[in-house]
């Protein structure tokens, strides 16, 4: 795989290859239906993991930001193809992500999520409010990085 590149560029993320990942394989988000995926899409920020090909540029990774673009955002629907899974486009989408709130200055991003604590953690992320779920906020810029703004 070569090198990630990520882009918040909705024109260069495949909706369709978006919908079939979130609607049959993430856990958060089965049936649902590809007019939802769009309008969620183009309702919020999108990001999309590329990795260059013989093809051209090849999707392996998404994420979505529901935000007021003042003080909260929530991050939501990261998801990475099976076959890009352990080469850093997790990292890649999440640094990303990050890199593009931080000029709103929010005070809060949450994210809640049943897996992939670990590397929500090396980015800054909190402990689990909830055994079951990892209930994120992201420090404030006054915070230390190890500990979480409430």
């Amino acid at each position: 795989m070569g090198p990630i590149t990520v882009t918040d560029d909705l024109a260069r993320i495949d909706l369709d290859v978006v919908h079939r990942w979130l609607s049959t394989d993430a856990y958060w988000a089965l049936g649902r239906s590809r007019e939802t995926v769009e309008a969620a899409a183009r309702g919020s920020l999108s990001f999309g993991a590329l990795v260059r090909s013989d093809d051209g540029d090849e999707l392996v990774g998404y994420a979505r930001v529901v935000t007021d673009r003042a003080t909260f955002a929530w991050l939501c629907d990261v998801y990475v193809a099976p076959s890009a899974r352990g080469r850093g486009v997790g990292s890649a989408l999440v640094r990303a992500v990050l890199e593009a709130l931080e000029p709103m200055g929010l005070s809060r991003v949450m994210l809640a999520t049943h897996d992939a604590h670990a590397l929500y953690r090396r980015h800054g992320f909190g402990e689990p409010a909830h055994p079951e779920w990892l209930m994120a906020l992201q420090p404030t810029p006054a915070a230390s990085p190890a500990t979480p703004a409430v």
